[in-house]
């Protein structure tokens, strides 16, 4: 039945925040850009942001059913491979992304950081511990 989540959208409060984020710090392409959506080339995933407005619409939900991102942490969490992370770790950490610790490697193989967007989505970079 389902073989693979093909798209991930995040629902934001300040898109225009975001946007910045996504393009200018983390360097993510944008490969369609509207008033109130930007979808991002991040090779064969599909990742994009929405407005709150646009996304309530989209899903026949009004604005208020959503909750305010509070600054706690959510229940998602995002993954991404990267070449190295102790550099993309150097890198973004100059640019001003504050991260949650640093590297570490994990018993099951990989070597990961973690760090939070403006909303308060975690995200995950990795890559995989040589054998």
């Amino acid at each position: 039945m389902f073989k693979r989540v093909s798209a991930v959208v995040l629902f934001v409060q300040d898109f225009d925040d975001c946007l910045k984020f996504y393009r200018d710090t983390l360097g993510l392409q944008v490969v369609l850009l509207e008033s109130d959506f930007a979808a991002f080339k991040m090779d064969d995933q599909d990742f994009a942001i929405q407005g709150m407005e646009t996304s309530a619409q989209m899903v026949n939900l009004k604005v208020d059913a959503f909750e305010p991102q509070s600054g706690k942490v959510d229940r998602v969490l995002l993954c991404t491979r990267v070449e190295n992370v102790d550099n993309a770790y150097a890198t973004l950490k100059a640019k001003g992304v504050e991260f949650t610790g640093p590297p570490e490697d994990k018993p099951w193989g990989i070597r990961v950081a973690y760090f939070r967007d403006p909303e308060g989505n975690i995200w995950e970079i990795a890559h995989p511990l040589d054998a």
